[in-house]
């Protein structure tokens, strides 16, 4: 199928070919009928991508404050690569979306095949979308109307926070798709509504729409027209729907109001706001978060939980809903707001003209009719190169591998270190197709999927590299290793006992079954770095037990994220956590044989390891420190000498004959040097770099903190 994706790099829009994304849990695959072009926001993220970097960094300050932070821990080299590999992903465009329902979901009810929906889906021939994120679309409401939705909703949740009762004047600032629909939705309301804008066509939009308008090409302060139209008395409210740097926006909503008037903030604006403007008239702002209550939760969009219509009666569908109703029985018009429409294929044309001069306002995209193409929409396998297809059974010793998860450590770390190893890149997989597509093009997959299955299936490849979140990471294990393939699993292992014990079992049966059972690698990176293999070299020869003093300034993660999703991402202790457990492990060269643990809470952990020769270690594992503290610091104390490493760039040691230092230019977590322990353990048949008696220890122990701290 084809989608339309940005970069953010250099702002140019393409109609990119990928796999249709497949049907999950909780949601419904949409084959798109129309979307809308949304103007403001969709303008926006072009401008940035078109501007340079010093441009892209002033007008985004704090994630500025974060570059420079992780510049001092990290070096400048690992942070000018995470930069540009966050601004070398693709953005998917689009939010306005309409089409048939042609899959449902697990768990999804309320919803059929056939449904015509509105949805804040791509632009895309297939989207996607959460449950909560549809509404039906009536049998009255033609599809380019329906994809006004969601901009519809927008401009609703505003209204629902000034909260404005019949007769009152309102004034929208900013007559674009939002401001148009926020005018047509207040005078359903019965509210008396002022325009402000400097376009001449969209003011006399507004006026049929039913508003007296203000041109602010004319009027410098419109405070003495607000005084008019609210007979001397001032404005109720003021909802500000304009898209600006200026702070005039906000300072004239509050010389307009009455005294305790409502403001609320739809667009952007500056928001350097002035007391005095506030303070002598008691005066309300707000800003209002998109669609309304619901958004940005991931509890009611990813999972589905909706909030009881007695305590939230208007969530996020249900706007949607409302809105659709009103377009049902003609109370908003979104007919006349349409300006352009423009086939699918040539949506370049729309990004050209919303960066361009000429007067647009809505620009619906046109997809091709429901026959035309329908399977191959629904393909979700795309052949990026036409060569031959690899082949690799397991019996070969070079290494096919085909990836499954593209997200951005596996784009940023993972597969350019499986790159510089020279293997052959087979399949890459993404749930939603997009993020395979861009690593596939970038390095250089025959094909990209959003079916796991081809990855774990295809005869063409004899490794797996598992980069999925932490849930579903023994499952493909499992898989993987049921079908004779190599593995390379990003950490964990496992999240749970019960994973780990159906592991083993598939492993050993694979020792029973398998002459030459595959190899398991668990990306435990930390190990392979060059100053922990130094330590190892300088402890290899003391016999009497060590004292290793971990600490890790983890930061904050909040509490939604899905890493902390126990069923999901296990928590951070198992998500993270069990990197120290095993480089500790490593360098005891010891079996961990007892665990005790504490917490702080809010993922402040100290844990306390024994080891089989009397060795001990402690990690500190904190999310309250301060950002510019270094993340990871490792210290170990015998035979009267010390090692201390800090953050992966400076080791010093102390008491030790002919050796003092080891610096590095740029931090080196090993990352580089795991995978190609694994690419040349199967390139000579050797045993995997890690014992799988080891992994299994570690995840064993992992699990034992946890449950200690339970």
């Amino acid at each position: 199928m084809r989608q339309v994706l940005q970069s953010l790099q250099t702002g140019s829009t393409e109609l990119a070919e990928i796999p249709s994304p497949r049907c999950r849990p909780g949601h419904l695959l949409i084959r798109s009928s129309s979307t809308l072009v949304s103007a403001g926001t969709e303008r926006m993220l072009v401008e940035f991508g078109k501007a340079n970097l010093l441009d892209k960094a002033r007008q985004q300050p704090e994630k500025v404050r974060m570059v420079l932070d992780k510049i001092k821990t990290d070096g400048v080299l690992p942070t000018l690569e995470a930069v540009r590999n966050k601004l070398d992903q693709p953005l998917p465009m689009g939010y306005c979306n309409v089409g048939m329902v042609v899959e449902v979901g697990r768990g999804v009810t309320g919803f059929s095949v056939g449904d015509r929906v509105a949805s804040n889906g791509k632009h895309a021939e297939v989207v996607c979308v959460p449950k909560n994120l549809c509404a039906k679309v009536p049998d009255s409401v033609n599809d380019e109307a329906a994809a006004f939705t969601v901009i519809g909703a927008i401009g609703l949740q505003g209204i629902r926070l000034i909260q404005p009762t019949l007769g009152e004047a309102v004034v929208v600032t900013g007559l674009g798709l939002i401001g148009l629909m926020t005018v047509q939705l207040l005078k359903a309301h019965g509210c008396r509504v002022l325009g402000l804008d400097y376009d001449q066509n969209k003011l006399a939009l507004a006026q049929k729409l039913g508003a007296e308008t203000v041109d602010l090409n004319q009027v410098a302060d419109p405070f003495a027209a607000a005084m008019v139209f609210s007979r001397r008395r001032g404005v109720d409210a003021v909802i500000i729907t304009a898209s600006t740097k200026s702070n005039e926006p906000v300072h004239q909503a509050a010389q307009m109001c009455r005294k305790r008037g409502r403001i609320v903030l739809v667009g952007v604006t500056g928001l350097e706001l002035s007391r005095a403007d506030f303070y002598e008239k008691e005066l309300s702002f707000q800003v209002s978060c998109s669609y309304g209550p619901g958004r940005y939760d991931s509890q009611y969009e990813d999972h589905g939980h909706d909030y009881p219509i007695g305590y939230v009666r208007w969530t996020e569908q249900r706007n949607f809903e409302a809105v659709l109703d009103m377009l049902a029985d003609g109370r908003l018009q979104a007919d006349v707001l349409i300006s352009h429409r423009i086939p699918f294929d040539q949506v370049t044309t729309a990004y050209d003209l919303i960066s361009s001069r000429s007067p647009s306002l809505g620009i619906i995209l046109q997809y091709p009719e429901p026959d035309v193409l329908s399977q191959s929409r629904l393909l979700r396998r795309t052949l990026l190169r036409s060569e031959e297809p690899l082949t690799g059974d397991r019996s070969s010793a070079e290494p096919v591998v085909g990836c499954i998860g593209a997200g951005n450590y596996a784009t940023q770390v993972l597969l350019p270190a499986f790159k510089k190893t020279g293997i052959a890149f087979r399949t890459v997989a993404s749930s939603t197709g997009v993020s395979a597509a861009h690593a596939g093009s970038k390095f250089g997959f025959l094909e990209v999927t959003s079916d796991n299955r081809c990855v774990i299936e295809s005869p063409g490849n004899n490794t797996v590299i598992i980069a999925t979140r932490h849930d579903s990471h023994a499952t493909f294990t499992g898989e993987a290793l049921k079908a004779g393939k190599h593995v390379f699993v990003e950490k964990p292992l496992a999240i749970t006992r019960e994973e780990l014990t159906t592991l083993c079992h598939i492993y050993e049966d694979c020792l029973r079954s398998q002459t030459s059972p595959p190899l398991v690698m668990v990306g435990f990176n930390r190990r392979f770095s060059p100053q922990i293999q130094r330590m190892k070299q300088l402890l290899a020869g003391i016999s009497e037990p060590k004292t290793f003093s971990m600490t890790i300034n983890a930061g904050h993660i909040p509490r939604d994220h899905w890493t902390q999703d126990r069923l999901i991402g296990g928590g951070r202790i198992i998500g993270e956590g069990c990197h120290f457990v095993d480089l500790l492990r490593f360098l005891a060269a010891s079996p961990i044989v007892g665990v005790q643990a504490m917490s702080a809470g809010e993922d402040n952990v100290t844990v306390t390891l024994r080891f089989a020769d009397r060795s001990i270690g402690t990690v500190h594992y904190f999310s309250n420190g301060h950002k510019s503290f270094p993340k990871e610091q490792l210290e170990v104390f015998c035979s009267g000498k010390v090692l201390q490493l800090d953050n992966f760039r400076k080791l010093r040691g102390y008491g030790w004959p002919g050796f003092q230092k080891m610096d590095l230019w740029s931090q080196d977590k090993g990352q580089t040097a795991c995978v190609t322990a694994f690419v040349d353990a199967i390139r000579r048949g050797a045993c995997s770099p890690i014992p799988w008696d080891e992994l299994v220890e570690v995840t064993h122990v992992t699990l034992d903190i946890v449950d200690s701290l339970a």
